[in-house]
């Protein structure tokens, strides 16, 4: 057996251990996984605070109190008007289907299969009723899934955790570092310190520079959407800000959507020029301004490996996956990097042929006569 492979045998047990783990308490880690993201993204604030002569405690409830104070007028002020931008789409759907069967068919030459009808007005009858009944989507949405006590009790706790786990790891971060520093080998301390500080400033710099990317994306897209007059604006754009942590998803997730509302708005082919213009620019924007000065070369991956990263967690371990997707993909490219470098000075690379040894002949045709 090698013997380096011998010395660093536990360094792999406990690698796969690791991702056992995470593969079957899946199911519970998303509130520990987003408490440590936020108390990853709060330590640098709170060490500001420390620096103003702010007791770590102190500053973590600063922090806290600030966070919960935006939220909170963030809901007030953004829940009503999501609320009834979904309430107009769902009651616009029927007249959507009446357009579609009476107008867009019969323009390009399509005809329903026989026996099949659309009934938009049997669909308004229901959507009435539901309404008359039910008060709002809020109420049926309530009973369904109330129905499942389990799921959701599950969903509270998992909601109330998050800011517990915040709060305690975001007091306790130094600690934890220290810790950690403290059960490495001396003798790779400095080589775990080097790969150590430089994973935080790409991923450190990735995850702030890309949520500013997300909320300047939902901005734009909301102004943009608001201006030719879609209805759904708001609700449009803050889906394709929360989803563009995915390359390219948002975008694509956000047209689709985005025509389907302005058909059922508009019932008007035409207004989609409107809509690509807005999608055009704001891909534009996204490229050559805001991606390259929010977040840059961060993490050091082409999109590409990106989109491979998040759906390749997503499959090995679920939703868990996508949340840790990123993270480890910035993390493998600092080691790529590191293992790169240390390549690129061996001995095998730098090796050159001996002045005496035989060039390589690939022309038959040019091979030297006998002697």
């Amino acid at each position: 057996m090698d013997v380096s492979f011998r010395n660093q045998w536990p360094w792999y047990l406990g690698g796969l251990l690791l991702c056992v783990a995470v593969w079957l308490l899946g199911p519970i880690l998303t509130p520990f996984i987003i408490g440590a993201a936020l108390a990853y993204i709060g330590d640098p604030i709170v060490d500001w605070l420390q620096r103003r002569k702010l007791s770590r405690t102190l500053g973590v409830c600063v922090v806290f109190l600030v966070l919960t104070v935006v939220g909170l007028v963030a809901m007030l002020l953004l829940a009503p008007l999501l609320y009834h931008q979904a309430v107009a789409l769902l009651k616009n759907i029927p007249d959507w289907l009446a357009w579609v069967q009476n107008t867009a068919l019969p323009r390009l030459g399509v005809a329903l299969p026989d026996g099949v009808h659309l009934d938009p007005e049997g669909l308004k009858q229901i959507v009435a009723e539901h309404w008359s009944k039910a008060g709002n989507v809020l109420q049926a949405i309530w009973g369904k899934v109330s129905q499942s006590s389990v799921a959701l009790i599950t969903a509270i706790a998992n909601l109330l955790l998050i800011p517990v786990v915040t709060f305690y790891l975001l007091r306790d971060w130094d600690d934890l570092v220290a810790w950690v520093r403290g059960v490495i080998p001396p003798r790779k301390l400095p080589v775990v310190s080097k790969l150590a500080q430089e994973t935080d400033e790409v991923l450190g710099g990735f995850l702030r520079g890309q949520l500013l990317l997300m909320l300047a994306q939902a901005i734009y897209y909301t102004i943009g959407l608001w201006v030719i007059g879609l209805d759904m604006a708001l609700l449009i754009g803050m889906l394709i800000g929360l989803i563009s942590f995915v390359p390219y998803l948002g975008a694509i997730i956000g047209l689709l959507s985005a025509a389907i509302a302005m058909l059922v708005q508009t019932q008007d082919p035409s207004s989609l020029i409107w809509l690509g213009a807005v999608f055009a620019i704001g891909q534009f924007l996204e490229s050559n301004i805001l991606a390259p000065w929010l977040v840059g070369d961060q993490i050091g991956l082409h999109p590409v490996a990106v989109i491979f990263a998040v759906m390749a967690g997503g499959q090995l371990f679920g939703f868990v996956g996508v949340l840790l997707a990123l993270p480890v993909a910035a993390v493998v490219a600092v080691l790529l990097r590191h293992a790169l470098q240390q390549w690129l000075a061996s001995p095998l690379y730098q090796a050159t042929d001996p002045p005496d040894a035989a060039p390589l002949i690939l022309d038959q045709s040019e091979t030297p006569p006998p002697p």
